[in-house]
C-alpha cells in the first residue's frame, strides 16, 4: 500500500502519491473510467485536477458521484480577476457534479504582474476566501512551473495563508544549485506552516525532441516505465513530507503506483549520473529566467 501523511494543516491524511487527472483531459469516458479503477484499487485517496485539462474534470464526474466522500478533491483556476476566478470555480464544480471542492489552486501564477493582480482587490485571491466562506471550496493553494517557482511561493505565503503549494522536484533540477535552495528554503517554511508541499515532473525525461513521432500524453517526454522511473519516483518519495502528483501520461501509472508501494531506497548519485546519461535526462525548464526574479 501506498503511505499516508498529512496534507499540511488541512486535517486530510492523502496517500503520498496523488492521481494527477491532467492524465483524463483528452481520453474516452470508458478509457478514463478504467484509469480511475487502477488508481482506486491501489487505494489512492486524493484527486488533483484543473478547469484547463481539457475534459478532465467531466471525465472525473461518473467516478464522484458514487465516491466523492472517499477522496479530497483540488482543481485549479488559471483567472486572475475575482470575477473571472469564481466564474471559473462555479464551471468546474458543475463540470465535476459536486457542490463544494477540498482545494482551489491559483494556477501556475509565477509571472510579476499576474501576482500582483492575482493578490490585489479584486483578485482571485478575494473571490477563492469569499467561496471558502459560502463552503464552495475548503482550503486554497497555489501552483506553478519553472525555475523561478519557489521564489514566487514564498512571495505568495508572504502575501496569504495557503494551504499548500505544488511545484516541479526531481534529481535533475535538484543538481542546479539555485533550484536546491530555494525549493529546501520553501520546504522548510512550509514544514514551518503546515503548508502541503506538492510536486511534478518526477519522472520528466526530456522535452520532446522536434522530431519525435511518439504519442505525445505530457508537454514533456516522461521516463518510460523500468528501473529509472522507479528511482525517479523513489527520489520524491525518500524525502519527507513532499506528495508526487503521477504523470498526465496515464500509461505510466501502474509503474508509478508500483513503485510508490514498494518502498525503494533513494538513489544514490552514481545511480541519478548513469541515469541521466542512459536516457538523455535534461532539464525542462531554463535557468536563464532565475535572472527575472
Amino acid at each position: 500500500m501506498i503511505d499516508l501523511q498529512p496534507f499540511g494543516s488541512t486535517g486530510h491524511a492523502s496517500t503520498r502519491v496523488l492521481f494527477g487527472a491532467a492524465a483524463l483531459g483528452g481520453m474516452t469516458q470508458s478509457r478514463a473510467d478504467q484509469t480511475l479503477a487502477v488508481m482506486r484499487d491501489a487505494g489512492v485517496n486524493h484527486i488533483d485536477t484543473a478547469a484547463s485539462y481539457g475534459e478532465s474534470e467531466v471525465r472525473l464526474q461518473p467516478f464522484l458521484a458514487d465516491h466523492r466522500a472517499e477522496y479530497f478533491l483540488a482543481t485549479k483556476t488559471g483567472e486572475r480577476t475575482a470575477d473571472g476566478a469564481r466564474r471559473e470555480l462555479e464551471l468546474s464544480l458543475t463540470r465535476l457534479g459536486v457542490d463544494h471542492v477540498d482545494l482551489i489552486q491559483l494556477h501556475n501564477l509565477v509571472e510579476p504582474d499576474e501576482f500582483e493582480t492575482a493578490h490585489g482587490p479584486g483578485g482571485a485571491v478575494e473571490a477563492m476566501v469569499a467561496a471558502r466562506d459560502e463552503g464552495l471550496v475548503r482550503f486554497i493553494g497555489v501552483t506553478g512551473h519553472g525555475m523561478r517557482i519557489p521564489h514566487m511561493h514564498l512571495r505568495s505565503l508572504d502575501r496569504f495563508g495557503f494551504d499548500s503549494v505544488l511545484l516541479p522536484y526531481n534529481a535533475t533540477m535538484m543538481q542546479d544549485p539555485t533550484y536546491a535552495a530555494a525549493f529546501d528554503a520553501l520546504a522548510a517554511r512550509c514544514a514551518t506552516d503546515g503548508v502541503a508541499v506538492q510536486t511534478i515532473k518526477s519522472v520528466a525525461r526530456r522535452r520532446w525532441p522536434e522530431d519525435s513521432t511518439d504519442p505525445h500524453y505530457a508537454w514533456y517526454e516522461p521516463l518510460p516505465a523500468g528501473d529509472a522511473l522507479r528511482r525517479g519516483v523513489a527520489f520524491v518519495l525518500n524525502r519527507p513530507g513532499v506528495f508526487l502528483n503521477s504523470s498526465s501520461d496515464a500509461r505510466l501509472l501502474p509503474a508509478i503506483l508500483e513503485a510508490a508501494a514498494g518502498g525503494l531506497a533513494m538513489p544514490t548519485a552514481d545511480e541519478i549520473a548513469a541515469d541521466i546519461a542512459a536516457f538523455g535526462i535534461t532539464a525542462l525548464f531554463d535557468g536563464a529566467e532565475l535572472e527575472r526574479i
